[in-house]
């Protein structure tokens, strides 16, 4: 990587993570330019949902170091990695069923919100006014990922696509400068394919997000990654542009299969 520190929103040093005797991540170095779109791939128990979490906070790493915009964040709570910067989705879609799709996004916007505990029980008019703008933001983002006239339906009623489209937008209102999504089109139809990865490029570049995907479908990848990134059994064995990625013969052996270098 030939990108300047200051380049970068995220970088990773030798970080590692052992479940008793187990490696799930084996010293890592990962870096993740500003404004890049950039996928993180490989074969099931390859260990890239445990790098997502170690970034997230959800996992502690055994060893090694993370920074987000050049400060270190290793071992940081979920909720302090939240608001340092980085939002996130799930592989299995984590929606409140039962609240409606605009109040799912506001529960992402909490964290930006300053009133007290007290002021929600006298409801003064500065808390009314820091309620509207939330209100605002979250219709805001409802409108970006084309959900506005759905902002009144429960989250479970939902088509598929758009749940996983609503939970972008409640990652987004956390206001984060890096956005991980993990396996963002598992389950997806071809055209709600194709849409969700035209959307996560236009996000890209109207709102000058970082992202960080982990991605099954390798016509996703290829056609959206700026750099690709590769680990097998928590080892990383290669990384690159989509298509030196695609050329490299131990990610055809591990991960695309052997037929998969000759397709364009």
């Amino acid at each position: 990587m030939t990108a300047l520190a200051t380049d970068l929103v995220l970088s990773t040093r030798g970080i590692r993570k052992e479940f008793g005797g187990l490696v799930a991540v084996s010293d890592i170095d990962f870096d993740i330019p500003r404004h890049s779109i950039v996928s993180l791939i490989g074969p099931n128990g390859a260990g890239k949902t445990t790098f997502f979490n170690m970034i997230t906070g959800l996992y502690k790493p055994t060893a090694g170091r993370i920074e987000l915009n050049g400060k270190e964040i290793t071992g940081a709570k979920p909720h302090q990695v939240v608001r340092a910067g980085i939002g996130r989705t799930f592989q299995n879609i984590r929606l409140f069923g039962n609240m409606t799709a605009v109040e799912n996004v506001l529960v992402g916007l909490h964290h930006t919100l300053k009133g007290h505990w007290w002021e929600a029980i006298y409801r003064p008019r500065s808390l009314l006014r820091e309620e509207d703008r939330a209100l605002e933001r979250a219709r805001e983002l409802l409108a970006l990922m084309n959900l506005l006239p759905r902002q009144d339906d429960y989250a479970r009623n939902l088509p598929y696509g758009d749940q996983r489209r609503l939970e972008i937008a409640r990652a987004l209102a956390t206001d984060c400068k890096l956005l991980l999504l993990d396996e963002p089109t598992a389950g997806m139809n071809p055209n709600e394919t194709l849409e969700l990865t035209e959307f996560v490029r236009s996000v890209r570049d109207r709102l000058g997000v970082t992202i960080l995907l982990i991605e099954h479908d390798m016509k996703v990848v290829m056609g959206i990654s700026e750099r690709v990134t590769v680990l097998d059994h928590g080892e990383k064995i290669a990384e690159g542009t989509p298509a030196e990625v695609r050329a490299n013969p131990r990610v055809i052996e591990a991960y695309l299969g052997r037929g998969a270098a000759g397709h364009g």
